[in-house]
């Protein structure tokens, strides 16, 4: 892999391009994607992305869709308020 800094995370790989409000962005939501999330059936941290919008529990095997880049989506929060959920 590419060396990677501090500074630039994960979107070191895009080199000069883009600008740097454009990978700070994109960096922030590398971020929240790629860490472990909460298992909503046996509440461990080991839910990780395997495509946009699908999510596997590492240890008890869940499959789920849920967004592209977090588990619970905002339009699934706004949903649940709305609907009194």
């Amino acid at each position: 892999m590419s060396k990677r800094t501090k500074k630039v995370g994960s979107t070191g790989r895009f080199g000069p391009r883009y600008g740097t409000r454009t990978k700070k962005v994109v960096r922030e939501i590398e971020k929240l994607q790629k860490r472990k999330h909460m298992c909503p059936k046996c509440e461990r941290y080991t839910l990780k992305r395997e495509a946009a919008g699908i999510w596997v529990c590492k240890k008890c095997g869940l499959k789920m869709a849920g967004g592209a880049y977090l588990p619970r989506s905002t339009a699934e929060k706004i949903l649940k308020q709305t609907l009194g959920v």
